[in-house]
């Protein structure tokens, strides 16, 4: 039997791929290509749940304000998603990496068949050596938002296929004290062994500007993937190149240790 390959779940979303003021940040986004790209190489197999259609979506279409509406949403939504994977492609393609686009809805999760074939999906795709490209299907979803900001949409997918590790990136270091960004004597948690009641008031309080779900969305994606006996990291996105610090086990952002099994 061939050994199994290590995989792993790359989270970005809005405060890394885009500047304060909406626009794409291509810099960063080829970066983000780089390193995945370079992942594979290595032989990880790589997901990357992403973020930004909607945000995208509302630049293609001269939009100064993110609709209010759920439709109003879904329709930059899928302007915006293609737009996203049009540069994921073309940026992907420069370091010959091979990509496929997944849209998940909360009944792909939790429909049995659905979840099955998914689940094989995944399967074949790393087969074929593709870097399976996430995102919600918010043309489509009935609720306005089913996962969050996509850091819970992360942990179910890191689930899903068994992922060894989720990084989860975002514009602070990682999990505070308190607010760094209000209080410059806010010390960062390195490591978290368990989730607590108290860390989650804590989450409240130290966050990330951009992103729709800040720190407290993080937490609870790392529940789950930690509960799934998934290692979690929460780093800083700027530069991307955090990642290898992850991969070669150097202390960088908040390490959320996974659950043992009992079994």
């Amino acid at each position: 039997m061939p050994e199994k390959k290590s995989r792993v779940v790359v989270k970005v979303g809005t405060s890394t791929l885009a500047y304060t003021g909406g626009g794409i940040n291509f810099r960063e986004l080829d970066a983000l290509t780089r390193v995945l790209a370079d992942m594979m190489n290595m032989g990880i197999q790589v997901v990357l749940v992403t973020s930004g259609a909607i945000g995208v979506g509302m630049g293609k279409l001269g939009m100064t304000a993110r609709p209010r509406d759920t439709t109003g949403k879904q329709a930059a939504a899928t302007v915006g998603q293609c737009e996203l994977m049009y540069l994921y492609d073309k940026m992907f393609s420069d370091y010959g990496c091979v990509i496929g686009q997944l849209l998940i809805t909360k009944g792909d999760v939790e429909d049995p068949e659905r979840h099955r074939n998914l689940v094989n999906v995944f399967d074949r795709l790393f087969q074929y050596q593709v870097l399976p490209i996430i995102n919600e299907n918010d043309a489509v979803a009935v609720d306005e938002i089913v996962y969050g900001d996509n850091d819970s949409l992360s942990a179910i997918v890191a689930s899903l296929i068994r992922a060894d590790k989720l990084i989860i990136l975002t514009d602070i270091e990682g999990l505070y004290d308190g607010n760094p960004k209000t209080n410059p004597q806010a010390k960062l948690i390195p490591q978290v062994g368990k989730i607590t009641p108290e860390l989650s008031l804590l989450a409240e309080t130290s966050g990330s500007d951009l992103g729709t779900g800040g720190m407290v969305t993080k937490l609870q994606a790392a529940k789950i993937a930690v509960k799934a006996g998934i290692d979690t990291y929460v780093i800083n996105g700027r530069p991307v190149e955090n990642i290898y610090r992850v991969l070669e086990g150097r202390p960088t952002g908040t390490w959320f240790l996974a659950e043992k099994s009992d079994v």
